[in-house]
């Protein structure tokens, strides 16, 4: 009962880390199309007539659920040609989350709202029948499925399979949309605009689960070396055929050819664009990476998806201060970089790697060589040995207000993201760059590694 109960900070609803710069390009490009094509649906319902006043809001709300749904499935692809259009890959996911459970919630508030509407058959009374009666039983289904995604008491591995079923009461409530009273007829125009983004919805479906994960996987990669330590294991690949090719800062979905291990997860890639292999720095988080670093083997075969991120390490444009703030495992995005990056490039930038001890800093061999050549300038800060990075420590390196115009890079757990976008900001710095991707989230402890074992 006490592993079920948690902790009292398991049930907090965490905020995503945010990036603080402000999108910049065609960022919110995807949003707006979004909004729009969902709000547009108003005008096919607003001359609805039904028993109820309100039954045109009850339509459109029955029809925001169905577009939300479809956006949600359409994310989920994680097509590149979305990544610039919603700010990176954490972007599409934040939103992909937030589509499908506002779906959720419109869907509650139509089956509250409808009533008895007087219009257009989409089918005839029997089938309209059936499909609404079906619509009730798919509501309860995707209640339960929502609350498994929401409650992390659900491994993470099970979670993925109950996420991909949510496709069936997303068939059902479509079928339920195209066979009933409506103002308008499946034929007009309407109808085919209507239609043709709850078939984009199944169709994105197919792409992600059937297409992405199953036929064309990604890129076969053979194992070179697995080298485990007390918190974190380190994955270096080889390409068994199409290199892949990254910057630095981006991260890829790794599948472990092994049997309760090919579910796709996405790590960063620690590795420099010019090298010939793959480096992942693994964390030991739960029931998945808890297992992969004991049962991957030299030769073993692991599929990679990618590259995908376009959170940017260093300035475009010249400006002051370099600053990357990396805590733990958020160092691995920092190690392509410092070894790619050019040492008579200018600014060096200032690495601040914070860890608990020295025994566990991971890549901490190649980064004394990179500032040893003049890469980098590390700051390795130790939690065990009582020097921990806090305002007073920054202040000492760049002085009061000495990061006024730096570009600032932080990657790591979410406590210290915060903690620190507060001192870089008393010290000068406007815009902190952090890319904030997660997979999953809820609220509860997370059960993966004990139901595991």
């Amino acid at each position: 009962m006490r592993v079920l109960a948690g902790r009292p900070s398991d049930w907090r609803i965490h905020r995503p880390q945010l990036p603080s710069v402000p999108a910049r390009g065609l960022s919110w490009t995807g949003p707006a199309v979004a909004a729009v094509s969902i709000l547009a649906g108003w005008w096919a319902f607003k001359d609805a007539v039904g028993r109820e006043e309100n039954i045109a809001f009850a339509l459109f709300v029955g029809s925001v659920s169905i577009m939300l749904m479809a956006w949600s499935n359409i994310l989920s692809t994680r097509a590149l040609m979305l990544e610039p259009l919603f700010g990176g890959l954490d972007r599409v996911y934040r939103w992909h989350r937030w589509f499908g459970s506002l779906s959720v919630a419109a869907m509650w508030l139509h089956s509250e709202t409808v009533d008895d509407v007087k219009g257009i058959r989409g089918a005839s009374r029997d089938v309209a029948e059936a499909a609404e009666d079906l619509a009730g039983t798919a509501t309860n289904i995707m209640y339960v499925l929502i609350a498994a995604s929401l409650l992390r008491w659900v491994p993470t591995r099970w979670w993925r399979i109950s996420h991909k079923f949510l496709v069936v009461p997303y068939v059902i409530a479509c079928w339920h949309f195209w066979t009933a009273t409506k103002p308008y007829a499946n034929g007009s125009p309407w109808g085919v605009w209507f239609g043709a983004w709850m078939l984009a919805g199944v169709a994105a479906w197919f792409v992600r689960v059937v297409w992405r994960d199953m036929v064309r996987r990604g890129s076969p990669h053979r194992v070179l070396r697995v080298d485990n330590n007390a918190e974190t294991f380190t994955l270096e690949l080889e390409p068994a055929g199409r290199r892949l090719r990254h910057r630095p800062g981006q991260f890829a979905f790794l599948k472990l050819e092994k049997r309760g291990m090919r579910e796709p997860h996405p790590f960063t890639i620690a590795s420099a664009p010019g090298e010939k292999m793959l480096r992942f720095v693994i964390k030991d988080l739960g029931d998945r990476t808890s297992r992969a670093g004991h049962a991957v083997r030299p030769g073993d075969t692991v599929t990679v998806e990618g590259p995908y991120g376009r959170l940017r390490l260093s300035p475009r444009h010249r400006t002051g201060e370099t600053v990357w703030i990396a805590g733990g495992v958020g160092i691995t995005p920092f190690l392509g970089a410092a070894v790619a990056r050019r040492p008579e490039a200018q600014p060096v930038p200032h690495l601040f790697y914070c860890v608990r001890s020295r025994d566990s800093a991971a890549g901490l061999d190649m980064l004394a060589q990179a500032e040893q050549e003049g890469r980098i300038r590390l700051h390795l800060q130790a939690s065990s040995e009582g020097n921990r990075l806090d305002g007073d420590v920054l202040q000492g390196v760049f002085g009061e207000d000495g990061l006024r115009g730096a570009h600032v890079v932080m990657c790591g757990p979410d406590s210290l993201v915060r903690a620190l976008t507060r001192e870089v900001r008393s010290l000068g710095a406007r815009h902190v760059h952090v890319e904030g991707f997660d997979i999953r989230t809820g609220v509860g402890p997370d059960l993966s590694r004990g139901l595991d074992e």
